[in-house]
């Protein structure tokens, strides 16, 4: 506990020195020059989130399959998935219902001036984004190769690939115990790296956070302070919502959680990556008693399927543009467009702007001009700060609810 304590003082004390270096570079500094340093400094960010991207396939991998094949039994399994699924489904239509309402009630998008985004710099973006089909998303949901998906860090091919081996594997029953045990022990050992990566993280903070200030500045969030403000508020009734579920699931123990939730909340606002903290959140979940089966199995799909952050962000975003350029959405257009985007965002956890790929992927389904995403591509860093701390809760909320769920029946 007090190694955690250590970890977020240092976490905090790198944001801290952060945004200050980043306000006085973008302060005394020429644009090039400030360009350069953002650069360069950014490659502290950079280091920390490929050092943890390169355990989290095999940590998937590993976790899941052990997870399953220790269940058994396969009705388990079902119900385990089942539970979360439904978890999933509710909290992502809340989260996307959230974002469109609150885009129809405070109009952020209405009355801006269009010439304030440079389009060009949208172009790269909007030209490397297909359009979403179906056979689309079975090609990329369905691995062809098992190594490609790890070496790509596509977590949920590697997912699918996951449970069927760990169901193949159960079904063996003594014959793979030498497999299991094996497994087992990889997994352990990648969850004792996770404790050496994360004291690199108060350095990847500093280098993340100093980059994004030195280029944007703090005065970003003046020039869009309604846009910003709405968000925001949007993330607050977010955060609500879940916390009020999660008191009624788990009791006092929330507080609990939360504490435990302390430094892999802040490492996710700081680096904009949710993904980052997949293992120290896999790690802080099991010292919180939750049940490593459940937690091995619930959490890796919770990062392909569960981002409440993102999807209330995707719809307020899309709308926002919509509202920009003047389109008329009608009601029944806006409910096509959430249920369009619970398709379109799954599977897309460890994609760099995943939410703003699948804001134009879905723009250019509803004729919504993709160019429209230059208009919040500066503000872009700052919401991803709040919605990838809001994707990390709600992850740890849906997984100590599956395992309070599913210790229940035991307890009576």
């Amino acid at each position: 506990m007090r190694s955690n304590t250590k970890l977020f003082i240092a976490i905090i004390g790198g944001l801290f020195l952060g945004v200050l270096l980043g306000w006085y570079v973008n302060t005394n500094f020429l644009p090039e020059e400030t360009a350069d340093f953002a650069k360069k400094i950014k490659l502290l960010g950079t280091i920390f989130i490929r050092m943890v991207q390169m355990i989290i396939a095999p940590l998937v991998f590993t976790t899941l399959v052990v997870g399953i094949a220790k269940m058994g039994d396969m009705k388990m399994v079902g119900r385990v998935g089942g539970k979360a699924l439904a978890w999933f489904i509710t909290a992502s239509l809340s989260s996307l219902l959230l974002g469109m309402v609150l885009v129809n009630w405070l109009k952020p998008g209405a009355g801006i001036d269009r010439s304030m985004a440079n389009e060009d710099a949208a172009k790269e973006l909007v030209a490397n984004t297909g359009t979403f089909s179906i056979e689309n998303f079975v090609v990329h949901v369905v691995p062809k190769s098992f190594i490609e998906a790890m070496a790509t860090n596509e977590i949920l091919q590697i997912v699918i690939f996951s449970i069927m081996f760990g169901i193949a594997l159960a079904s063996m029953k003594e014959i793979s115990t030498p497999i299991i045990k094996a497994l087992d022990t990889v997994a352990h050992a990648i969850l004792k790296m996770v404790s050496y990566i994360m004291w690199v993280a108060p350095f990847g903070v500093f280098g993340a956070v100093a980059a994004a200030i030195a280029v944007y500045g703090l005065g970003i969030l003046a020039v869009y302070i309604n846009y910003f403000g709405a968000f925001l508020l949007g993330i607050a009734l977010l955060w609500i919502l879940l916390l009020i579920v999660g008191f009624l699931i788990l009791g006092n123990r929330l507080w609990t959680l939360l504490k435990r939730l302390g430094s892999p909340l802040l490492i996710a606002f700081s680096t904009t990556s949710s993904e980052a903290v997949f293992p120290k959140l896999t790690e802080e979940l099991e010292r919180f008693g939750a049940d490593p089966k459940i937690v091995s199995f619930t959490l890796p799909l919770g990062y392909s399927f569960n981002l409440d952050g993102s999807m209330m962000y995707m719809t307020f975003a899309s709308l926002f543009i919509a509202q920009v350029y003047g389109i008329d959405m009608p009601i029944e257009k806006q409910l096509l467009m959430l249920l369009v985007l619970m398709l379109t965002s799954k599977g897309v956890a460890g994609v760099p702007r995943a939410s703003l790929i699948v804001v134009i992927a879905t723009c250019a389904m509803f004729d919504i001009p993709a160019e429209g995403i230059a208009l919040i591509l500066p503000i872009d860093h700052f919401c991803d700060m709040f919605r990838s701390a809001t994707n990390v809760l709600g992850n740890a909320l849906a997984t100590t609810a599956v395992d309070k769920w599913e210790r229940k029946p035991e307890s009576n």
